[in-house]
């Protein structure tokens, strides 16, 4: 079968359309998800999926080759966050799916765009080795199982595929059994693949009058966008100034609002002292696309006594999951936003509400811990974190892009390393598993290879995911990795009331990360006092041709400042 794809062309980023000839139905999968316009695909190569994945690579599809499922999937999943093209991913049958399901379980969670090409055994090998139930394990994490069931539906089993991640913002897995992989596929027409834009859900009309006469009568309005909101920023802001209230966004969703004079920056647990006053004195709360889970508002701290909340999702289980909300609205963010700016038109009221120059001139001096005093916890041996960040955050170039694993140390780059806009912060927190941080940083790098990818990992889970250190240096990607080590699990040590010797079991001996960086041909260097930053200025200045891992020995500091908030949910 002929397929028509466009192939992306290594210099300029420019495309030409060449045809390819389909001998068997994994081609024609491979074709169809290159024309259907995918990005880029990660995985690990075996036997099952070794046809497939090169099916996408001679359609113009870049493919990056990981040392372990588990980091292409998350690198998947960053790359569909911070690009806004649907990453892929590539496993073998068995083994190789069951590797990629923590990061399949994140990328499921948090609704991101993607599809995980994976081989399955033939239906007759009951006694395979290789045989799980893929559909059911796909299942079980909130992935959507699909497969292809033969050669004649191959074109709409994946179109059908495609259209579930983007339109329904989903991760797909798809299935493509070894027997029917290898079928002959037959015809020389072109198949024809029907797709429609993803709907923009309009609000009801009775929604948009609600919500403007719930912003009429506030006096101090606050909007706090996640996720579901990150394409609504310009739309959001606009009402925001309309109806004078501040801006804010969840972790996800950091850089939204940046540059603008009343961004508040994240609300939460990584708030400043300021931010999370100003949100708790709203007498209006509009969360759009937000779950406005315990996060997000401290466990329902950040809500005034009095203040009525309204929650704008495209997904009707989300309004009021997490707390209960004066008025939901089912519709598309930025459609509502604009509804509702087009609601208050002639509204005949000066609405500054909490936009004059005092609260302005406060939002720039108290709304980034980097502008809080803070006693410096540093001794002769460590550094301490809040320094380290403050520093960092001084010497990186602005355009940057940040990923964060999670673990203790989490809040410090999240709060203290600025970023240019929403595509600058990739955040994959949904299932709160340490160790995504190094995925996450390589799949966020290749999507915005204009950017300096920075990332932010404790030395729990940049340990944990080391292999994929050989592939940041196999592909040349100059990223600078602060690896926050305290040689132990933080928030364990900290969260804990234990004795010493229950401590054990989350206290290492001290790993020089630094030294193993260098054996993968990574540059390191130690870092113990602001002094040793001067290696990391040099690099900076220097040709870049290497990625740069910060072993940063930090003091401790007790237990961080959002780290109680975090485990009351635990």
């Amino acid at each position: 079968m002929t397929v028509t794809a466009n192939r992306l062309e290594a210099s300029g980023g420019q495309t030409d359309s060449v045809t390819l000839e389909a001998r068997n139905v994994s081609e024609l999968v491979g074709f169809t998800l290159a024309r259907l316009g995918v990005g880029h695909v990660f995985g690990v190569v075996g036997s099952g999926n070794f046809a497939v994945t090169n099916a996408l690579r001679k359609a113009g599809v870049a493919y990056t080759a990981a040392r372990h499922e588990g980091g292409a999937a998350t690198m998947a999943d960053a790359y569909g966050r911070m690009s806004g093209k649907v990453g892929v991913v590539s496993t073998h049958q068995g083994c190789g799916l069951t590797n990629a399901v923590t990061g399949i379980g994140e990328a499921a969670k948090s609704r991101t765009p993607m599809i995980v090409v994976t081989a399955d055994t033939a239906a007759s090998a009951v006694g395979s080795n290789f045989k799980i139930d893929q559909d059911g394990l796909a299942r079980s994490v909130g992935a959507v199982a699909e497969r292809i069931h033969s050669a004649e539906s191959a074109v709409a089993d994946t179109v059908r595929a495609y259209r579930k991640a983007v339109n329904e913002r989903r991760t797909v897995v798809l299935s493509l059994p070894t027997d029917i992989q290898a079928a002959p596929v037959a015809g020389n027409s072109t198949p024809e693949l029907p797709l429609l834009p993803p709907q923009q859900f309009a609000p009801a009309a009775a929604g948009v009058a609600q919500l403007a006469e719930l912003i009429r009568s506030a006096e101090r309005p606050v909007f706090v966008a996640g996720r579901g909101a990150r394409g609504a920023g310009p739309e959001i802001a606009a009402l925001a100034q309309a109806a004078g209230a501040l801006l804010a966004t969840s972790a996800v969703a950091h850089g939204l609002f940046e540059g603008d004079p009343y961004n508040l920056g994240i609300s939460g647990g990584f708030s400043s002292p300021f931010t999370a006053q100003a949100i708790s004195q709203a007498d209006l709360i509009v969360g759009w696309g937000c779950a406005l889970n315990m996060w997000t508002m401290r466990h329902g701290s950040l809500i005034g006594a009095g203040a009525k909340v309204a929650q704008v999702d495209v997904e009707d289980a989300a309004l009021g999951a997490n707390r209960p909300v004066d008025l939901g609205i089912l519709g598309d963010s930025g459609e509502t936003a604009r509804s509702v700016l087009a609601a208050l038109e002639g509204w005949g009221h000066n609405a500054t509400g909490l936009r004059t120059v005092e609260i302005a001139e406060n939002i720039a001096l108290h709304s980034r811990w980097n502008t809080e005093e803070t006693e410096d916890l540093s001794t002769a041996e460590s550094i301490d974190p809040r320094v380290l960040s403050r520093e960092l955050d001084r010497m990186l170039p602005r355009e940057r892009i940040v990923s964060v694993d999670s673990g203790n140390f989490m809040g410090y780059p999240s709060a203290y390393l600025a970023v240019p806009d929403e595509f600058g912060f990739c955040f994959t927190q949904a299932f709160q598993s340490i160790g995504l941080g190094l995925y996450t940083a390589i799949g966020a790098a290749k999507a915005r290879p204009d950017r300096l990818p920075v990332l932010g990992a404790g030395d729990g889970g940049f340990l944990m995911a080391i292999s994929e250190l050989e592939t940041l240096v196999r592909e040349r990607i100059p990223l600078v990795a602060i690896v926050y080590n305290d040689s132990s699990y933080g928030a364990e040590v900290h969260h804990f009331e234990a004795t010493e010797d229950e401590l054990a079991v989350v206290r290492f001996p001290s790993v020089d990360i630094a030294a193993i960086a260098r054996g993968y041909g990574a540059a390191g260097v130690t870092v113990r006092s602001v002094a040793d930053l001067q290696a990391v200025q040099e690099w900076l200045d220097g040709a870049k041709e290497s990625p740069l891992i910060i072993d940063a020995r930090i003091a401790s500091d007790g237990g961080a400042w959002w780290l109680a908030e975090a485990f009351k949910g635990h």
